[in-house]
């Protein structure tokens, strides 16, 4: 399915590179990390460290402060609505600060560092992180099922059939991303010539992807929500929804370090309430949600990362109606469903992308969604 020369370099890149192998939402380029210290969060005490004793966990009143990263997109949607509302504090958890990240590579190799615990995340790159750079996290929880599009110039591209017409060009994340993985899908499922069309795909971020797809420099991308929705809403056509390309597809979930599980499980308890709670709320106020994202979504002044993803970013505009239209392609909720999971990892696996095979038992710890 994949040219042997790409998975060759692929793997070499995997090896190379384990923590930033792949993500959903796009191309990595080299930056600092970002931080947003949020003084509505913060806490008064710092907390003291967990107890070495067999047995015995700190108390659950004892205040933490989290590290979080989150997507620079409408998947993180739960995340946003949560720390607007301040319900993280409301349940004595100090964000003090959290990470935004265009780009997926780049939330990826922000799980390798110390001072990040917290992620909401898009499924692929979790397996990577794990997979590839054993990174200890576990996924506690989801927070919405889809989320991708795929958009084109209608006088150029009328069916997906006709991305093997060789006069077309068209954009996409990098090897191994969501997205990637997903265009895979189509051509396998349509049973378009594969290697063809994976070897003249030009690899962009998603906000880039927009730009180009607006000037005509290529004519169909596949982007993550809401690149896909704000695309569209420049004239383009929305040819498939990942509902279209993957039934039941597993987007985004909350991920955490093993030893916040370990140590803290009274915490990782109260981060998937907070997420289940914000996806209820988001179903049930479609219009204030989207206000809150499209606030969060606006790339000016503030810090997101990476710099020249967040340029590009900037120069698209981003109105509630916009989100509320990109987060009706989404559906929200924290259940997880374990054969998904494991379909994704064996499709990674089949495509060349996993350094070693990971069970979804490996990955997954739903304990808290049960309490």
């Amino acid at each position: 399915m994949v040219q042997s020369g790409l998975r060759a370099a692929v793997c070499m890149v995997m090896i190379l590179g384990a923590c930033v192998t792949a993500l959903g939402c796009g191309t990595s380029e080299p930056s600092a990390p970002s931080t947003q210290t949020t003084t509505a969060q913060s806490a008064t005490t710092e907390p003291a460290p967990p107890s070495t004793e067999a047995g015995v966990t700190p108390s659950s009143s004892e205040p933490i402060n989290l590290g979080m990263a989150l997507e620079f997109t409408d998947h993180a949607a739960s995340a946003m609505v949560a720390l607007e509302k301040g319900w993280f504090a409301e349940e004595g958890l100090d964000i003090a600060a959290y990470e935004s990240y265009v780009t997926g590579v780049d939330l990826a190799a922000a799980l390798a560092r110390g001072d990040i615990q917290v992620a909401y995340m898009c499924l692929v790159p979790a397996i990577s992180v794990r997979a590839n750079g054993g990174v200890p996290i576990k996924v506690v929880a989801g927070t919405h099922l889809y989320g991708y599009g795929l958009v084109a110039n209608p006088a150029k591209v009328a069916t997906p059939a006709d991305l093997a017409k060789p006069d077309v060009k068209i954009a996409c994340t990098q090897p191994g991303a969501s997205a990637d993985i997903l265009l895979q899908r189509i051509c396998t499922d349509g049973g378009l010539p594969t290697a063809d069309i994976m070897g003249k795909v030009q690899r962009m971020n998603p906000p880039s992807q927009v730009l180009a797809l607006q000037a005509g420099a290529v004519d169909a991308c596949l982007v993550p929500e809401h690149w896909a929705t704000l695309a569209e809403s420049l004239g383009f056509t929305m040819l498939l929804t990942a509902q279209d390309m993957w039934d039941q597809l597993q987007g985004s979930v909350l991920v955490v370090k093993e030893d916040l599980i370990r140590d803290r499980p009274d915490v990782v308890e109260k981060l998937v309430e907070v997420t289940q709670r914000a996806d209820e709320w988001m179903n049930a106020n479609p219009d204030e949600a989207a206000a809150i994202i499209a606030s969060r979504l606006t790339a000016t002044g503030q810090s997101v990362f990476p710099e020249k993803a967040a340029e590009a970013a900037a120069k698209l505009d981003i109105t509630p109606e916009l989100i509320k239209r990109s987060m009706a392609r989404l559906t929200y909720a924290t259940s997880v469903d374990p054969a998904q999971v494991q379909a994704t990892i064996d499709y990674m696996d089949q495509l060349g992308y996993l350094k070693q095979k990971i069970t979804a038992d490996t990955l997954l710890d739903l304990t808290f969604l049960s309490h």
